[in-house]
């Protein structure tokens, strides 16, 4: 019997607190052969991430113990390894892509300094020979004309550019065992398809074992091999691919199979005066060059953009990364200079200056992609849901706060109990619950949503999606949805834009656009999805 490339046994993981072990893995096994893809499905909290975590042992221990079980890589034990051993493993023989790449990508450092630095380490590769291999992967990764690239710092990217960034990173050192937790997040259908057929071909050619974290079922299907579906901690189902989307055993893994977003948008009302009109928005980005830094040119995020949004309608952007989705965002909440015209309830905004937007700035909210980002962890739920009301609303007293806050946190789902939690005490789906809450509190009329289901798992996809559509019926919320999951799209807004590169390929009524596209750009996202 040949020794499997990496074998977790009956591994059970606990966090010490105080003289109490809170177990959050139990009894967990699972097995990857080299050259085979093992998906690690389940809801937020389910222990997908720890896991993965623990085979590079990279939880801090305390307050990480690991009560029972054993991590063998070609037979020979990682949990009880000295250090010395591990670093041997980490990163060359097993390379780890995680989900947020702007927590792993250095800001202060240039994206040829960071990948050179993966290659000088671990393959003791020099200047110029790494940086044609470097040029190479970012091409194979799909990052545009990456020869103009390396120099970029990485806020300079998109969300979506910088998980590219990450990927290249972890291929570079082509190792035996990749790790991937939530690699394609952050991408959109078609990205999405380049990355997960450059992983395939990766996976053939060095034979390389890929464990894939993942909420997505749609790449499960399209990726594994093998899928290990877990739940609070327990491996409750592991089965082949095919026999799983066929035959799924346990209930919570048909629960998942049966998550899909689905339904329609909120019913609209007639003859409705809109609410935000835009005519004609451009968004332009200096190009410098020289010691000088002098502008020789510009690079347009977004071209010649109209539209029309009225109370109660939802219109969803979409596009691939660096479409210029988030730059309209931004444009329209007046956080980058733009030129056209933005009328909001009327008013002309693009006359207005920074004091005058002020009284503006309540009736326009935003929920961000990622609520680690989003929410302050050194501030508890209320001091981060009342912010708004410290600003907009001076003259409240605390008690007054603290009950706007309460009925904001009911309104989402949330208990009055968490008032005085942090933000690391709760699940994905909670935290963007309080991000909503802090966007609801200043009792907006329209919501600029970036992104807001995209790092969730497919349940509370559905939780979130189904609270969004009761507070746009409850309050006649517009909604700007920035999104690349185009079924989430499609069971919320009425209306879509398809960006590409900064300018309009389609844009029309929702149900029209999927039934009959008129773009092959449009089409081909469709077939993506």
């Amino acid at each position: 019997m040949t020794t499997p490339l990496l074998a977790i046994n009956d591994l059970s993981i606990a966090f010490q607190q105080g003289r109490n072990l809170r177990q959050v893995v139990d009894s967990v096994s699972l097995q990857v052969e080299a050259g085979e893809t093992l998906a690690l499905v389940g809801e937020s909290g389910s222990g997908k991430s720890v896991t993965a975590l623990s085979v590079l042992r990279l939880l801090p221990s305390p307050p990480v113990v690991y009560p029972s079980g054993d991590i063998l890589f070609h037979g020979k034990d990682l949990l009880n390894a000295p250090e010395k051993t591990l670093r041997g493993v980490r990163g060359n023989k097993i390379a780890m892509i995680f989900q947020e790449p702007m927590v792993s990508l250095n800001p202060l450092h240039t994206l040829e300094k960071q990948l050179y630095e993966v290659l000088s380490l671990h393959r003791g590769m020099r200047p110029e020979p790494a940086r044609a291999e470097i040029l190479t992967c970012l091409d194979r990764v799909g990052i545009r004309n990456p020869a103009t690239r390396l120099q970029d710092y990485p806020h300079l990217l998109s969300g979506g550019e910088r998980q590219r960034v990450m990927i290249a990173m972890a291929l570079l050192t082509r190792p035996e065992l990749l790790i991937a937790d939530e690699p394609t997040t952050a991408l959109d259908v078609s990205v999405q398809a380049q990355i997960l057929q450059l992983l395939q071909e990766l996976k053939q050619e060095l034979n390389m074992g890929l464990l894939f974290i993942t909420h997505n079922l749609s790449i499960v299907k399209k990726l594994a091999d093998n899928v290990a579906v877990m739940r609070h901690g327990k491996c409750v189902e592991q089965q082949p691919t095919t026999d799983l989307f066929s035959h799924p055993q346990h209930p919570y893994t048909q629960q998942l199979l049966n998550a899909e977003p689905s339904g329609d948008p909120v019913p609209l009302a007639a003859d409705v005066i809109p609410l935000l009109k835009v005519e004609d928005l451009q968004v332009a980005f200096p190009i410098r060059r020289g010691l000088l830094k002098r502008t020789v040119g510009h690079h347009y995020g977004l071209k010649n953009l109209s539209f029309e949004l009225r109370p109660g309608e939802s219109l969803g952007l979409v596009g691939e990364s660096g479409s210029g989705k988030s730059t309209t965002g931004l444009a329209l909440l007046r956080l980058i200079h733009s030129t056209g015209t933005i009328w909001f309830d009327g008013q002309p905004l693009h006359q207005l200056n920074r004091k005058q937007l002020l009284p503006l700035r309540r009736q326009v909210q935003v929920v961000f992609q990622d609520p680690n980002s989003a929410l302050n962890p050194r501030l508890d739920v209320l001091q981060i849901v009342e912010e708004g009301l410290r600003v907009h609303h001076p003259a409240l007293n605390a008690a007054e706060r603290k009950a706007k806050v309460v009925q904001a946190l009911e309104e989402v789902g949330l208990q009055a109990d968490m008032l005085h939690r942090y933000p690391a005490e709760f699940s994905g789906g909670q935290r963007q619950r309080i991000a909503i809450a802090r966007a609801l509190i200043l009792q907006p009329r329209l919501i600029v949503l970036d992104e807001p289901t995209s790092s969730l798992d497919r349940s509370v996809q559905a939780q979130i999606l189904t609270l969004l559509k009761s507070l746009q019926e409850k309050h006649r919320l517009a909604y700007i949805f920035i999104s690349h999951d185009l079924q989430v799209v499609k069971a919320l807004c009425h209306q879509m834009v398809v960006l590409r590169q900064g300018e309009v390929v389609e844009q029309g009524d929702c149900r029209q656009i999927f039934s009959a596209p008129q773009s092959d750009y449009t089409r081909q996202l469709l077939a993506l999805a």
